[in-house]
């Protein structure tokens, strides 16, 4: 699954009713737990990327336009609550 990328092994203390909802979690999803974790990280990696890269374009920025942005992604998010 991960070959020929160099891995770290991480050691975490959780307590024993959040493993437990992690481990269901993982067999609802057909995943190890190691490959659940992995793709949460990914996710949170992803979500504080772009939070970043807003931040900083923000800071360079037009404020007029941030917000509209913001408005756009406000909308998007709402659109696609009712979707689900």
């Amino acid at each position: 699954m991960f070959e020929g990328i160099p891995m770290s092994v991480l050691t975490i203390r959780l307590p024993e009713d959040k493993h437990s909802r992690l481990k269901q979690l993982a067999k609802a999803r057909k995943l190890s737990i190691n490959k659940l974790i992995d793709e949460l990280a990914t996710i949170t990696l992803v979500e504080f990327d772009a939070q970043t890269r807003f931040r900083t374009l923000v800071s360079k920025g037009n404020p007029r336009r941030a917000l509209a942005i913001l408005k756009r992604l406000e909308a998007d998010a709402r659109g696609g609550e009712r979707a689900a």
